[in-house]
Protein backbone atom coordinates (compact mmCIF):
# COMPACT_ATOMS: atom_id res chain seq x y z
CA UNK A 1 0.00 0.00 0.00
CA UNK A 2 1.35 3.56 -0.86
CA UNK A 3 2.51 5.38 1.93
CA UNK A 4 -0.28 8.47 2.23
CA UNK A 5 0.81 11.89 1.64
CA UNK A 6 1.60 14.62 4.31
CA UNK A 7 -2.20 15.93 3.49
CA UNK A 8 -3.82 12.75 3.70
CA UNK A 9 -2.23 11.96 7.01
CA UNK A 10 -2.80 15.24 8.68
CA UNK A 11 -5.96 15.65 7.60
CA UNK A 12 -6.80 11.79 7.76
CA UNK A 13 -8.10 11.30 4.18
CA UNK A 14 -9.04 7.86 3.58
CA UNK A 15 -9.57 7.19 6.95
CA UNK A 16 -12.94 6.17 8.89
CA UNK A 17 -14.96 3.44 8.63
CA UNK A 18 -14.88 2.63 4.53
CA UNK A 19 -12.57 0.18 4.76
CA UNK A 20 -9.43 2.59 5.50
CA UNK A 21 -7.33 3.09 8.66
CA UNK A 22 -9.38 3.27 12.17
CA UNK A 23 -6.62 4.89 13.93
CA UNK A 24 -7.68 8.42 15.31
CA UNK A 25 -5.63 11.39 14.12
CA UNK A 26 -5.39 14.16 17.04
CA UNK A 27 -3.68 17.93 17.00
CA UNK A 28 -1.82 18.53 20.19
CA UNK A 29 -1.08 22.33 20.43
CA UNK A 30 -0.52 24.80 19.55
CA UNK A 31 -3.25 25.89 22.17
CA UNK A 32 -1.89 23.25 24.80
CA UNK A 33 0.12 24.04 28.10
CA UNK A 34 3.10 21.40 27.14
CA UNK A 35 3.26 22.52 23.60
CA UNK A 36 4.41 26.27 24.70
CA UNK A 37 1.32 27.90 22.51
CA UNK A 38 4.02 27.42 19.82
CA UNK A 39 4.35 23.88 18.55
CA UNK A 40 1.42 21.57 17.05
CA UNK A 41 1.84 17.80 16.53
CA UNK A 42 -0.37 15.42 14.51
CA UNK A 43 -0.50 12.34 16.00
CA UNK A 44 -1.90 9.04 14.57
CA UNK A 45 -3.09 7.43 17.50
CA UNK A 46 -4.19 3.22 17.72
CA UNK A 47 -5.45 3.42 20.79
CA UNK A 48 -3.51 5.16 23.36
CA UNK A 49 -0.50 4.41 21.21
CA UNK A 50 1.08 7.06 18.71
CA UNK A 51 2.01 5.36 15.30
CA UNK A 52 3.22 8.37 13.59
CA UNK A 53 3.39 12.07 14.57
CA UNK A 54 3.81 15.11 11.83
CA UNK A 55 5.77 18.24 13.96
CA UNK A 56 5.06 21.51 13.19
CA UNK A 57 6.93 24.52 14.36
CA UNK A 58 7.05 28.23 12.98
CA UNK A 59 4.45 29.73 14.79
CA UNK A 60 6.33 32.32 16.61
CA UNK A 61 8.79 33.37 14.22
CA UNK A 62 10.04 36.65 15.16
CA UNK A 63 12.56 37.27 12.64
CA UNK A 64 15.33 37.58 14.55
CA UNK A 65 17.74 37.42 12.02
CA UNK A 66 16.20 40.08 9.45
CA UNK A 67 15.98 42.35 12.47
CA UNK A 68 19.87 42.14 13.46
CA UNK A 69 20.15 43.39 9.75
CA UNK A 70 18.29 46.73 10.23
CA UNK A 71 20.52 48.54 12.91
CA UNK A 72 23.88 48.55 14.09
CA UNK A 73 26.28 45.66 15.48
CA UNK A 74 25.53 46.35 18.86
CA UNK A 75 21.49 46.70 18.49
CA UNK A 76 21.09 42.82 17.91
CA UNK A 77 22.06 42.00 21.78
CA UNK A 78 18.50 42.86 23.20
CA UNK A 79 17.58 40.30 19.93
CA UNK A 80 19.65 37.32 21.51
CA UNK A 81 18.08 37.63 25.21
CA UNK A 82 14.85 37.22 23.46
CA UNK A 83 16.13 33.69 21.26
CA UNK A 84 16.96 30.99 24.69
CA UNK A 85 14.91 33.22 27.35
CA UNK A 86 16.29 31.07 30.20
CA UNK A 87 20.10 31.71 30.07
CA UNK A 88 20.39 34.80 27.76
CA UNK A 89 24.07 35.89 28.98
CA UNK A 90 25.05 32.61 26.30
CA UNK A 91 23.50 33.72 23.43
CA UNK A 92 24.85 37.82 24.11
CA UNK A 93 28.27 36.63 24.58
CA UNK A 94 28.09 33.79 21.71
CA UNK A 95 26.95 36.59 19.16
CA UNK A 96 29.36 39.05 20.59
CA UNK A 97 32.60 37.28 20.24
CA UNK A 98 31.27 36.35 16.50
CA UNK A 99 31.50 39.92 15.93
CA UNK A 100 34.65 39.97 17.21
CA UNK A 101 36.17 37.49 15.27
CA UNK A 102 35.07 39.44 12.27
CA UNK A 103 37.05 42.52 14.01
CA UNK A 104 40.01 40.76 14.73
CA UNK A 105 39.91 41.93 18.25
CA UNK A 106 40.69 39.57 22.02
CA UNK A 107 38.83 40.82 24.73
CA UNK A 108 40.40 41.47 28.26
CA UNK A 109 41.56 38.90 30.83
CA UNK A 110 38.96 39.44 33.42
CA UNK A 111 35.86 39.74 30.41
CA UNK A 112 36.71 36.04 29.22
CA UNK A 113 36.22 35.32 33.02
CA UNK A 114 33.52 37.30 33.36
CA UNK A 115 31.90 35.55 30.65
CA UNK A 116 32.36 32.42 32.21
CA UNK A 117 31.22 32.63 35.27
CA UNK A 118 27.64 34.47 34.10
CA UNK A 119 27.34 32.40 31.39
CA UNK A 120 27.60 28.98 33.73
CA UNK A 121 25.42 30.58 36.19
CA UNK A 122 23.01 30.73 33.42
CA UNK A 123 23.58 27.43 32.09
CA UNK A 124 22.51 26.24 35.94
CA UNK A 125 19.46 28.73 35.79
CA UNK A 126 18.31 26.91 32.60
CA UNK A 127 19.05 23.52 33.78
CA UNK A 128 16.74 24.10 36.97
CA UNK A 129 13.74 25.18 34.76
CA UNK A 130 13.85 22.32 32.36
CA UNK A 131 14.25 19.47 35.63
CA UNK A 132 11.52 21.61 37.43
CA UNK A 133 8.85 22.11 34.84
CA UNK A 134 9.43 18.59 33.26
CA UNK A 135 8.53 17.08 37.07
CA UNK A 136 5.66 19.55 37.33
CA UNK A 137 4.29 18.08 34.23
CA UNK A 138 4.42 14.70 35.48
CA UNK A 139 2.73 15.31 38.43
CA UNK A 140 5.95 16.68 40.66
CA UNK A 141 4.77 20.12 41.94
CA UNK A 142 7.08 20.29 44.90
CA UNK A 143 10.31 19.40 42.73
CA UNK A 144 9.05 22.32 40.67
CA UNK A 145 8.60 24.74 43.84
CA UNK A 146 12.28 23.70 44.58
CA UNK A 147 13.89 24.34 41.79
CA UNK A 148 12.43 27.57 41.41
CA UNK A 149 13.60 28.63 44.57
CA UNK A 150 17.35 27.63 43.27
CA UNK A 151 16.81 29.59 40.51
CA UNK A 152 15.54 32.62 42.27
CA UNK A 153 19.15 32.48 44.38
CA UNK A 154 20.47 32.29 40.82
CA UNK A 155 18.80 35.22 39.49
CA UNK A 156 19.45 37.29 42.18
CA UNK A 157 23.29 37.24 41.19
CA UNK A 158 22.03 38.05 37.74
CA UNK A 159 20.09 40.83 38.67
CA UNK A 160 23.01 42.26 40.89
CA UNK A 161 25.69 41.58 37.87
CA UNK A 162 23.25 42.64 35.10
CA UNK A 163 20.66 45.15 36.22
CA UNK A 164 17.75 42.75 34.92
CA UNK A 165 16.62 39.34 35.23
CA UNK A 166 15.90 37.80 32.44
CA UNK A 167 15.83 40.50 29.31
CA UNK A 168 19.62 41.40 30.34
CA UNK A 169 21.16 43.02 27.28
CA UNK A 170 24.74 42.62 29.12
CA UNK A 171 27.38 41.37 26.72
CA UNK A 172 29.04 44.00 24.42
CA UNK A 173 31.12 43.37 21.53
CA UNK A 174 34.73 43.99 22.77
CA UNK A 175 33.36 43.54 26.47
CA UNK A 176 30.85 43.41 28.59
CA UNK A 177 28.30 46.11 30.37
CA UNK A 178 29.63 46.36 33.40
CA UNK A 179 32.30 44.98 35.77
CA UNK A 180 31.22 42.55 38.61
CA UNK A 181 29.77 44.33 42.18
CA UNK A 182 31.95 44.34 45.22
CA UNK A 183 30.84 41.01 47.01
CA UNK A 184 29.41 38.88 44.50
CA UNK A 185 32.11 36.06 45.43
CA UNK A 186 30.46 35.97 48.89
CA UNK A 187 27.00 35.90 47.43
CA UNK A 188 27.97 33.26 44.90
CA UNK A 189 28.69 31.15 47.54
CA UNK A 190 26.18 31.60 49.37
CA UNK A 191 23.76 30.82 46.55
CA UNK A 192 25.46 27.73 45.35
CA UNK A 193 24.97 26.64 48.95
CA UNK A 194 21.59 26.63 48.63
CA UNK A 195 21.09 24.99 45.27
CA UNK A 196 23.06 22.17 46.29
CA UNK A 197 20.89 21.81 49.05
CA UNK A 198 17.99 22.14 46.63
CA UNK A 199 19.80 19.50 44.27
CA UNK A 200 19.87 16.79 47.24
CA UNK A 201 16.62 17.20 47.96
CA UNK A 202 15.08 17.08 44.63
CA UNK A 203 17.70 14.16 43.94
CA UNK A 204 15.89 12.53 46.94
CA UNK A 205 12.23 13.25 45.77
CA UNK A 206 13.07 11.84 42.08
CA UNK A 207 15.88 10.39 40.96
CA UNK A 208 14.93 6.66 42.64
CA UNK A 209 11.07 7.40 42.93
CA UNK A 210 8.88 4.84 41.69
CA UNK A 211 6.89 7.24 39.52
CA UNK A 212 8.98 9.11 38.39
CA UNK A 213 11.31 6.29 37.39
CA UNK A 214 8.57 4.16 35.55
CA UNK A 215 7.89 7.52 33.03
CA UNK A 216 11.16 8.14 32.48
CA UNK A 217 13.34 4.73 32.10
CA UNK A 218 13.32 3.85 28.49
CA UNK A 219 10.50 5.98 27.54
CA UNK A 220 11.94 8.74 24.50
CA UNK A 221 15.11 7.32 23.39
CA UNK A 222 16.92 7.83 20.89
CA UNK A 223 20.14 5.38 19.90
CA UNK A 224 23.74 6.82 19.32
CA UNK A 225 23.48 6.95 15.45
CA UNK A 226 20.75 8.47 15.61
CA UNK A 227 21.53 11.32 17.79
CA UNK A 228 24.16 12.02 15.63
CA UNK A 229 22.95 11.51 12.07
CA UNK A 230 19.97 14.62 13.37
CA UNK A 231 23.10 16.78 14.56
CA UNK A 232 22.05 16.98 18.06
CA UNK A 233 24.39 18.65 20.46
CA UNK A 234 24.40 18.77 24.35
CA UNK A 235 23.00 17.11 27.16
CA UNK A 236 20.95 15.06 24.51
CA UNK A 237 24.24 14.12 22.60
CA UNK A 238 25.62 13.55 26.24
CA UNK A 239 22.69 11.21 27.14
CA UNK A 240 24.00 8.47 24.95
CA UNK A 241 27.86 8.55 25.43
CA UNK A 242 28.99 11.00 23.30
CA UNK A 243 31.50 13.55 25.16
CA UNK A 244 30.92 16.30 22.82
CA UNK A 245 31.51 19.85 24.38
CA UNK A 246 32.33 22.84 22.85
CA UNK A 247 33.95 24.21 26.19
CA UNK A 248 36.29 21.23 25.22
CA UNK A 249 36.19 20.54 21.74
CA UNK A 250 37.00 24.18 20.37
CA UNK A 251 37.78 25.94 23.94
CA UNK A 252 36.91 29.61 24.22
CA UNK A 253 37.54 32.21 26.98
CA UNK A 254 38.92 30.29 30.07
CA UNK A 255 37.40 27.13 29.78
CA UNK A 256 40.73 25.09 29.51
CA UNK A 257 41.81 26.85 32.82
CA UNK A 258 39.05 25.24 34.34
CA UNK A 259 39.04 21.89 35.64
CA UNK A 260 35.58 20.50 35.01
CA UNK A 261 34.36 16.85 33.70
CA UNK A 262 31.82 16.17 30.98
CA UNK A 263 29.09 14.02 32.42
CA UNK A 264 27.60 11.63 30.51
CA UNK A 265 25.05 8.64 30.56
CA UNK A 266 24.87 5.58 27.59
CA UNK A 267 20.54 4.97 27.69
CA UNK A 268 19.73 8.17 25.56
CA UNK A 269 16.24 8.13 26.70
CA UNK A 270 14.43 10.80 29.06
CA UNK A 271 16.49 9.54 32.40
CA UNK A 272 19.27 9.64 31.36
CA UNK A 273 18.82 13.35 29.61
CA UNK A 274 17.31 13.70 32.96
CA UNK A 275 20.66 12.41 35.38
CA UNK A 276 23.23 14.31 32.51
CA UNK A 277 21.29 17.85 33.90
CA UNK A 278 21.60 17.44 37.36
CA UNK A 279 25.26 15.84 36.94
CA UNK A 280 26.28 19.06 34.94
CA UNK A 281 24.54 21.63 37.17
CA UNK A 282 27.38 20.50 39.88
CA UNK A 283 30.13 21.10 37.46
CA UNK A 284 28.76 24.33 36.40
CA UNK A 285 29.04 25.70 40.20
CA UNK A 286 32.61 23.87 40.18
CA UNK A 287 33.72 26.21 37.23
CA UNK A 288 32.14 29.61 38.46
CA UNK A 289 33.92 28.82 41.73
CA UNK A 290 37.58 28.41 39.93
CA UNK A 291 36.92 31.01 37.69
CA UNK A 292 35.93 33.61 40.66
CA UNK A 293 39.09 32.90 42.90
CA UNK A 294 41.01 33.15 39.55
CA UNK A 295 39.88 35.95 38.16
CA UNK A 296 42.46 38.56 37.57
CA UNK A 297 42.03 42.79 38.33
CA UNK A 298 42.88 43.85 35.19
CA UNK A 299 43.97 46.86 33.98
CA UNK A 300 43.46 50.96 35.53
CA UNK A 301 44.37 53.44 33.11
CA UNK A 302 43.44 56.25 35.39
CA UNK A 303 44.46 57.40 38.47
CA UNK A 304 41.81 59.36 40.16
CA UNK A 305 42.37 62.35 42.70
CA UNK A 306 40.42 64.48 44.55
CA UNK A 307 37.17 64.48 45.77
CA UNK A 308 34.17 63.12 43.65
CA UNK A 309 31.60 65.67 42.21
CA UNK A 310 27.87 65.23 40.99
CA UNK A 311 27.68 64.00 37.38
CA UNK A 312 25.90 67.13 36.31
CA UNK A 313 28.17 69.41 37.65
CA UNK A 314 30.53 67.42 35.63
CA UNK A 315 28.89 67.92 32.41
CA UNK A 316 28.12 71.31 32.87
CA UNK A 317 32.05 72.21 32.69
CA UNK A 318 32.69 70.15 30.43
CA UNK A 319 30.13 71.88 27.89
CA UNK A 320 31.21 75.18 29.08
CA UNK A 321 34.66 74.28 27.97
CA UNK A 322 35.85 74.44 31.46
CA UNK A 323 38.40 70.70 31.17
CA UNK A 324 41.67 71.40 32.28
CA UNK A 325 41.98 68.92 34.63
CA UNK A 326 38.57 67.15 34.43
CA UNK A 327 39.71 64.32 33.13
CA UNK A 328 41.29 63.42 36.49
CA UNK A 329 38.58 64.29 38.65
CA UNK A 330 36.36 61.36 40.16
CA UNK A 331 32.63 61.67 40.20
CA UNK A 332 30.10 59.91 41.73
CA UNK A 333 27.46 57.64 39.23
CA UNK A 334 24.29 55.97 39.63
CA UNK A 335 24.00 52.74 39.53
CA UNK A 336 22.81 52.04 36.35
CA UNK A 337 25.36 54.35 34.50
CA UNK A 338 28.47 52.81 37.11
CA UNK A 339 29.71 50.20 35.00
CA UNK A 340 30.84 53.10 32.65
CA UNK A 341 33.33 54.55 34.79
CA UNK A 342 36.58 54.38 33.76
CA UNK A 343 38.23 52.20 35.84
CA UNK A 344 35.48 49.87 35.47
CA UNK A 345 35.41 49.91 32.04
CA UNK A 346 39.01 49.75 31.09
CA UNK A 347 39.31 46.06 33.01
CA UNK A 348 36.13 44.94 31.36
CA UNK A 349 36.38 46.27 27.76
CA UNK A 350 39.05 46.32 24.79
CA UNK A 351 41.14 49.39 24.27
CA UNK A 352 39.76 50.44 20.52
CA UNK A 353 37.78 53.63 19.86
CA UNK A 354 36.61 51.36 17.07
CA UNK A 355 34.30 49.54 19.05
CA UNK A 356 33.76 50.31 22.26
CA UNK A 357 32.14 53.10 23.77
CA UNK A 358 33.92 56.25 25.99
CA UNK A 359 33.66 56.43 29.55
CA UNK A 360 30.60 58.73 30.42
CA UNK A 361 33.24 60.86 31.94
CA UNK A 362 35.61 60.84 28.89
CA UNK A 363 32.38 61.90 26.60
CA UNK A 364 31.48 64.76 29.06
CA UNK A 365 34.71 65.91 29.94
CA UNK A 366 36.79 65.54 26.59
CA UNK A 367 36.11 66.96 23.17
CA UNK A 368 37.85 63.79 21.86
CA UNK A 369 35.59 61.67 24.11
CA UNK A 370 32.43 63.29 22.77
CA UNK A 371 33.37 62.77 18.94
CA UNK A 372 34.08 59.41 19.80
CA UNK A 373 30.80 58.64 21.24
CA UNK A 374 29.14 60.44 18.51
CA UNK A 375 31.11 58.40 16.04
CA UNK A 376 29.84 55.15 17.19
CA UNK A 377 26.48 56.43 17.98
CA UNK A 378 25.66 58.16 14.34
CA UNK A 379 23.96 56.46 12.09
CA UNK A 380 25.87 55.87 8.75
CA UNK A 381 29.52 55.20 11.23
CA UNK A 382 29.15 53.02 14.36
CA UNK A 383 31.22 49.73 14.48
CA UNK A 384 32.08 48.82 10.78
CA UNK A 385 33.87 45.47 10.53
CA UNK A 386 35.70 44.82 7.92
CA UNK A 387 34.19 42.67 4.62
CA UNK A 388 33.91 38.75 5.50
CA UNK A 389 32.40 36.21 7.64
CA UNK A 390 32.81 34.87 11.08
CA UNK A 391 31.19 31.67 12.89
CA UNK A 392 31.47 31.34 16.51
CA UNK A 393 30.17 28.32 18.55
CA UNK A 394 29.71 28.15 21.88
CA UNK A 395 28.10 25.76 24.40
CA UNK A 396 24.75 26.71 24.71
CA UNK A 397 22.29 25.21 27.76
CA UNK A 398 21.14 23.34 25.14
CA UNK A 399 23.97 22.28 22.97
CA UNK A 400 26.14 23.78 20.22
CA UNK A 401 24.60 27.62 19.91
CA UNK A 402 26.34 29.44 17.28
CA UNK A 403 26.41 32.44 15.26
CA UNK A 404 27.22 33.05 11.56
CA UNK A 405 27.57 37.00 10.53
CA UNK A 406 28.47 38.37 7.19
CA UNK A 407 30.04 42.01 7.20
CA UNK A 408 30.12 44.46 3.31
CA UNK A 409 32.18 46.75 5.79
CA UNK A 410 29.03 49.15 6.72
CA UNK A 411 27.83 49.86 10.17
CA UNK A 412 25.19 47.37 10.16
CA UNK A 413 25.49 43.25 9.46
CA UNK A 414 24.69 42.13 6.04
CA UNK A 415 23.75 38.71 7.24
CA UNK A 416 23.05 36.92 10.77
CA UNK A 417 22.25 33.19 11.08
CA UNK A 418 21.95 31.74 14.05
CA UNK A 419 22.64 28.03 14.79
CA UNK A 420 19.80 27.46 17.63
CA UNK A 421 20.45 24.04 19.69
CA UNK A 422 16.61 23.59 19.95
CA UNK A 423 16.25 22.76 16.30
CA UNK A 424 18.05 19.46 15.60
CA UNK A 425 16.13 17.86 18.75
CA UNK A 426 12.64 19.03 17.30
CA UNK A 427 13.66 17.31 13.63
CA UNK A 428 14.25 14.03 15.61
CA UNK A 429 11.10 14.40 18.17
CA UNK A 430 8.65 12.08 15.85
CA UNK A 431 11.31 9.22 16.06
CA UNK A 432 11.53 9.71 20.18
CA UNK A 433 7.24 9.50 20.42
CA UNK A 434 6.55 7.22 17.86
CA UNK A 435 5.89 4.16 19.24
CA UNK A 436 4.90 5.62 23.05
CA UNK A 437 1.95 6.43 24.54
CA UNK A 438 0.10 9.42 24.39
CA UNK A 439 1.02 10.17 28.27
CA UNK A 440 4.52 9.67 27.22
CA UNK A 441 4.59 12.51 25.07
CA UNK A 442 4.93 15.38 27.32
CA UNK A 443 7.87 14.28 29.28
CA UNK A 444 9.41 13.50 26.24
CA UNK A 445 9.24 16.89 24.62
CA UNK A 446 10.04 18.32 27.97
CA UNK A 447 13.69 16.58 28.33
CA UNK A 448 14.00 17.73 24.53
CA UNK A 449 13.75 21.43 26.55
CA UNK A 450 12.28 22.90 23.64
CA UNK A 451 12.73 26.93 23.79
CA UNK A 452 10.93 28.69 21.37
CA UNK A 453 12.77 32.01 20.97
CA UNK A 454 15.52 30.40 19.01
CA UNK A 455 13.50 27.40 17.54
CA UNK A 456 11.52 29.81 15.63
CA UNK A 457 13.83 32.47 15.27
Amino acid sequence: MAEPTRREFVLGEGGGTGGGSQNLLVGLGPSHPAMHGIIRIAAELDGETIVRADVEIGYLHRAFEKDCEVGGWNNAIPYTDRLNYVSPLINNFGYCAAVEKLLGIEVTERCKYIRVIMSEISRVCDHLTCIGATAMELGAFTAFLYMIKAREYLWELVEDVTGARLTISYGRVGGVKADLPDGLAGKARNAFKETREVLDEVHRLLTGNRIFVDRMVGIGALTREETIAYAITGPMLRAVGVPYDVRRARPYDVYDRLEWVIPTQQDGDNYARYLVRIAEMEQSMRIVEQALAMIPGGPINVDAEGRPIDPAAYVDRGKQGKTEGLLLVPITLSPNLEGQARAELARVSVGDKRVVLPPKANTYGSIEGLMNHFMLIMDGYGIRPPQGEAYVPVEGANGELGFYVVSDGSDRPYRVRCRPPCLPPMAALHRMIEGEMVADLVPTFGSVNMIGGELDR
